[in-house]
């Protein structure tokens, strides 16, 4: 029997070619990843959140199949597509409450372990969708990364796939991102944004 990485490739170029019968063949093999995603955005809400982990998954799913003319290159690009569509489903979701504000029910994120430093308590997903944007500005393939390797959850050598990229890029990259992060998610309202994390910070930075 194929390891179920390859049954998913094949499966999603089949998709990839039009052969719809591929879409209810992949479902299976790929909702436990999906489900333990959309878990990582949603664990830290309360019990009675108005949007719950499955019907996350089930409503990027949906969004996954309705993607037209979509070209799946392999697990690791569905899932970094799948983890971008969820993201933008919870930050949707909370701009349409208006809910920028920390404190109502706008989607948390546990960002400690992953940045490896403490940042503002009650950090949003609204926030973290702003300084994503802001990031991008910077450079886009650093904000891609953070996408990947945190919300994603692939590793450096799937991100680095996923990218066309080296796996010391991604290192690199990964590292300054997370440094940019830090000092944007850190810092006062109206300041002016964070350095350019496309060049080397100052040691001690």
């Amino acid at each position: 029997m194929e390891p179920p990485a390859i049954q998913i490739t094949q499966l999603l170029q089949s998709w990839s070619h039009g052969d719809e019968a591929a879409i209810d063949k992949l479902m299976p093999l790929v909702y436990d990843e999906l489900h333990r995603m959309a878990r990582r955005y949603m664990s830290n809400e309360k019990p009675d959140h108005t949007l719950q982990t499955t019907a996350l998954v089930n409503e990027a799913y949906l969004r996954l199949v309705d993607a037209s003319g979509a070209n799946w290159q392999n697990r690791s690009h569905f899932f970094a597509v799948s983890a971008q569509v969820m993201r933008r489903i919870l930050v949707d979701w909370a701009r349409s409450r208006h809910a920028a504000k920390r404190g109502n029910d706008v989607p948390a994120l546990e960002l400690d372990e992953a940045l490896a430093v403490p940042i503002k308590t009650g950090t949003d997903i609204v926030a973290v969708d702003d300084a994503l944007k802001a990031l991008t500005l910077f450079d886009s393939r650093k904000s891609q990364i953070v996408e990947l390797r945190f919300f994603g959850g692939l590793s450096v050598k799937e991100t680095a796939a996923v990218l066309k990229v080296s796996e010391e890029t991604v290192h690199r990259d990964w590292r300054l991102a997370k440094s940019w992060l830090r000092r944007e998610l850190g810092r006062d309202p109206g300041r002016d944004p964070g350095l350019n994390p496309c060049r080397e910070q100052p040691r001690g930075y």
